[in-house]
């Protein structure tokens, strides 16, 4: 008999950190694969992940994601120790990870982890060179949400 493959999530999606985009300017973003433990996989499946404080730091010329939280389940193995911020291993190309390291290098530039998401059965960690934002940016990132916010009102009223 022919086991069946499972079907694609609906949503690949995991994890978003929403707070880095009103936190960093985004230059470039990357794909990274993640070296998980299994206890990892199977929580991040059941969506426990949390990574609004994480971030990236390069070690001996390998990413590492530090801060990046995953719950462990209540039915995980008890031969096991789950730890929920484990310092988990980004997988890029070396020459990719030599050209990051020559810009966080620069003044300003940081990595922080974007999203958690599923890529042919594997958990992908889409990761972004950064650059901090002044307070004033900050408020102006606020002036523009509010004024969509009130467009977006606005419009609404007058359909009704």
């Amino acid at each position: 008999m022919a086991t069946k493959k499972p079907k694609p999530a609906s949503n690949p999606v995991i994890a978003q950190n929403k707070k880095a985009a009103f936190n960093y300017f985004f230059e470039e973003r990357f794909e990274a694969g993640m070296v998980l433990q299994g206890w990892e996989v199977k929580a991040l499946r059941a969506g426990k992940a949390q990574l609004t404080d994480g971030y990236v730091v390069i070690r001996g010329g390998e990413l590492f994601v530090i801060g990046c939280q995953i719950n462990p389940l209540g039915t995980a193995s008890s031969h096991v120790q789950p730890d929920a911020v484990r310092t988990k291993k980004l997988l890029m190309k070396k020459d990719e990870i030599q050209r990051l390291i020559g810009k966080v290098e620069q003044k300003g530039y940081t990595l922080v982890p974007l999203r958690l998401y599923w890529k042919s059965g594997r958990v992908k960690c889409e990761i972004a060179l950064a650059k901090g934002k002044a307070t004033h940016d900050k408020r102006e990132t606020i002036r523009e949400r509010e004024g969509k916010r009130e467009v977006e009102r606005a419009l609404k009223q007058r359909v009704r």
